[in-house]
């Protein structure tokens, strides 16, 4: 319809919402977030004898668009970026189970954690089965090795694997900062519900799974093999769209920073000496160790989250990796030397280490206020039991003794873990039910059957 003949049309038909459009422009005022839908269904049950009918809808539909860019509220400006070459990566995930892939005969429902430069749009993706830290890390590490290269900065959406949500505030796991710090990358996030400021890679989540649906298409099937064959697939597809972004890839190369010498996840190693404390120092961290290992040199590997301690070829420690300036002293490598020495622990450098629980903290103090000049002997009898027994059971005996406002000496807690169980409680397992079993597989038997 030309203008000339919409205005000659309007001129000849009437308005049909004339008479309550008032009342139509009050109710988008309240909400402007009301559909056409909405409003036709309540003039045709509010005004019977006006004779409102659902052909009219289209009408109504473009009055309230043109309501809308004329009174409307404000709507949301979207800002274009400038991409520089080199300044940013980004990634998320997006799920693609609406492409209907079977693996060996089965539907596989799946993500894909999707990488990409804005600037020269490059991109990677694998498979993803969950939004866990470990995949984000190791998606990232595979992107940046198969990339050759570094963005000064990565960006998420606001993501749990990488994000604390607090609130409004909303900051970066320590686990994510020390990841990419190893990189030296810096870490940015869109503002929450602010999906279109990662919008490079939302975009792409779009164009790559149209390419894959209609690659798909093409092949005549969804069904693949293994899980390996429907990875070869992603990847050609994958090198398709990359072949013409050579060039500006290649821009974004000469000013990317180089990858580091080894991976997050590869293990630094150190060779501490066990010193006559029975003590190494591993990346400014103090840790005990069995006192037999005193004047040896150990390797130590030492990941992001754990210490692996070696002699030779032999494991002999492994322990969660602390913070520099940490110390973590095992009671067990030192009380059965302080029970010998019992006037060594008053002023012992890691005392506090050697109070496994606030009850046995409980207990010491008791014994402290009680007993003064006995009560570093009796704590380390105390501690003993709990090395050569159950720390728990000794727990429990120190629990007892103090809410029985008894005090926590050795031999009574020595009294309390050794004493024998009471009676045996008699157990009387019934036969089971073969034919139930029988009955179970013939049915399981005939469903699959039923579902082939």
């Amino acid at each position: 319809m030309t203008h000339k003949t919409e205005w000659k049309w309007r001129q000849t038909h009437k308005d049909a919402f004339a008479t309550v459009w008032n009342v139509v422009e009050e109710m988008l005022a309240r909400d402007p977030g009301l559909q056409g839908q909405t409003i036709m269904q309540w003039l045709i049950d509010a005004y019977p004898e006006q004779h409102f009918r659902w052909s009219q809808l289209r009408t109504l539909h473009r009055r309230i668009r043109k309501w809308r860019a004329l009174k409307g509220p404000d709507q949301d400006v979207k800002f274009p970026q400038i991409h520089l070459p080199g300044a940013q990566s980004q990634s998320d995930w997006t799920h693609c189970n609406e492409l209907n892939v079977t693996i060996d005969g089965q539907p596989f429902p799946h993500m894909l954690f999707h990488f990409m430069l804005p600037y020269s749009r490059w991109e990677t993706a694998f498979i993803s089965n969950s939004e866990s830290f470990d995949n984000l890390t190791m998606g990232y590490m595979k992107a940046v090795a198969e990339l050759g290269g570094l963005a000064g900065e990565h960006r998420t959406d606001n993501l749990t694997a990488a994000v604390n949500n607090h609130g409004n505030r909303h900051v970066f796991t320590e686990r994510w900062t020390a990841f990419l710090t190893h990189y030296g990358v810096r870490p940015s996030m869109n503002n929450a519900g602010e999906s279109h400021e990662n919008g490079s890679v939302e975009k792409s989540h779009d164009l790559l799974k149209n390419a894959l649906d209609q690659a798909l298409r093409l092949r005549g099937s969804r069904a693949f093999a293994s899980v390996a064959e429907y990875e070869k697939f992603i990847r050609r597809i994958l090198d398709q769209r990359n072949k013409g972004r050579k060039q500006r890839l290649e821009e974004e190369m000469r000013v990317m920073k180089p990858l580091p010498e080894h991976h997050w996840n590869d293990p630094q190693e150190v060779r501490p000496t066990v010193t006559s404390f029975s003590t190494i120092s591993v990346d400014k961290v103090v840790y005990s160790v069995p006192s037999r290992l005193i004047g040896r040199e150990l390797k130590a590997l030492v990941y992001p989250e754990t210490v692996r301690v070696f002699l030779g070829e032999t494991l002999v420690q492994e322990m969660p990796r602390l913070e520099r300036g940490s110390r973590k002293i095992n009671y067990r490598h030192v009380v059965a030397h302080l029970v010998r020495k019992p006037g060594a622990f008053a002023n012992y450098q890691y005392r506090e280490e050697l109070f496994p629980s606030i009850v046995f903290r409980q207990a010491y103090d008791t014994l402290k206020q009680e007993r003064a000049e006995r009560a570093d002997r009796e704590y380390l009898g105390i501690l003993n039991l709990a090395a050569m027994n159950s720390e728990q059971d000794v727990e429990t005996a120190l629990t007892q003794l103090l809410q029985t406002k008894q005090l926590p000496l050795s031999a009574l807690v020595r009294e309390l873990i050794q004493s024998p169980p009471t009676e045996m409680p008699a157990v009387s397992i019934q036969a089971p039910d073969l034919c139930s079993y029988d009955l179970l597989l013939s049915y399981l038997s005939r469903a699959r059957k039923e579902a082939s």
